[in-house]
């Protein structure tokens, strides 16, 4: 790609790329974060997300983050237990098609490259282990191969490619958004104290479901029979909490393993290539499955963000008064559906 200075001129703002990191449960954070962007009238030219990074990422460009809110906030763990539908000897512990029936009531037919800004998101070839980018196709299946955590969901076929988590190879997709032509980047990652206090748990709470009625003798056994089912059992095995000073399950050492991971590969990318504006919501404190915290979730993205404003506002000022690199007309636009090693 042949590159020239350009000056954006006095009035003009350089293209803002927001890149929206992962972190299972604690993405309800990114939420908050797009809720201060938007009250300071600030709005991105380009998304790039990572697992549940680019769930929230598609909801903002597809005009459908009022819903994933109320969605979010409405969550119970009887709620959460419904989603998880349990596969028996597949290449995951869940299918997953629950949580897609959902994702596709809301942006079923959404298309990404009919978005009206760029959105990419970021998955991994489980085959190469490249890091791939998804800019282009139905939103919903780019999305879900984001989210692939192995172990626990399937891997998603996409244009012949098996796709896993994208939290795997870019936690937090600064390099994505610079790619696709953003002069400054904010990037928001849900590792700034990735391991918190200790005790931070990252299981669930099987046996508190919070709805049952105490004065339904049907419906208390109805509750009772539904945790003696096969699935829900196995789930506890695997996800549910263990007493103090007891080993952990293989659900919460997943879990840690994945913070671990995001965290030492998010320092190095990082490090490489640093964003204009970091925001770190304060959320270590809060578990990895702990999907139920919306509500203190994205009230912490918010406050993280809105801390940040100033900060964004001068570097857009800086920024817009500097000659910047970009691509000639006729130059090459970045590929579609793009793979890095």
């Amino acid at each position: 790609m042949r590159i020239e200075p350009h000056s954006l001129g006095t009035g003009q703002r350089a293209p803002i790329g927001l890149a929206l990191g992962g972190g299972v449960a604690r993405g309800w954070a990114h939420i908050g974060a797009m809720r201060a962007l938007i009250e300071a009238g600030i709005k991105p030219d380009i998304i790039a997300g990572t697992s549940i990074g680019a769930i929230v990422g598609a909801a903002y460009l597809s005009g459908k983050l009022d819903v994933l809110e109320k969605w979010a906030r409405s969550l119970t763990q009887r709620k959460m237990m419904g989603y998880m539908d349990v596969r028996w000897g597949g290449s995951g512990l869940m299918r997953g098609e629950r949580l897609a029936r959902v994702l596709n009531h809301y942006m079923g037919d959404v298309n990404i490259e009919d978005l009206d800004r760029k959105f990419a998101a970021v998955t991994c070839d489980l085959r190469t282990g490249y890091e791939v980018w998804l800019q282009r196709g139905p939103i919903v299946p780019a999305i879900r191969a984001s989210y692939a955590l192995p172990g626990a969901f399937e891997p998603v076929k996409v244009d012949g490619r098996f796709m896993i988590d994208g939290a795997l190879v870019n936690p937090v997709p600064v390099s994505a958004c610079r790619a696709l032509g953003a002069h400054m980047v904010i990037a928001v990652s849900l590792n700034g104290d990735a391991f918190g206090p200790m005790g931070t748990s990252h299981e669930l709470d099987m046996d508190d479901d919070g709805e049952e009625d105490d004065t339904d003798p049907f419906g208390i056994a109805s509750h009772s029979l539904n945790k003696l089912r096969p699935d829900r059992l196995l789930l506890k095995s695997m996800l549910g909490g263990v007493k103090p000073g007891k080993s952990p399950k293989i659900g919460s050492v997943m879990m840690g393993t994945l913070n671990i991971v995001m965290d030492r590969i998010s320092r190095s990318r990082l490090a490489g290539d640093p964003p204009d504006v970091f925001v770190a919501p304060r959320i270590g404190h809060i578990g990895m499955l702990e999907f139920t915290k919306a509500d203190e979730l994205i009230e912490r993205g918010y406050a993280a963000m809105q801390h940040e404003i100033p900060l964004i506002r001068s570097v857009m000022d800086v920024l817009s008064q500097m000659p910047s690199a970009v691509p000639l007309a006729d130059a090459e636009t970045p590929p579609q559906n793009a793979s890095t090693k």
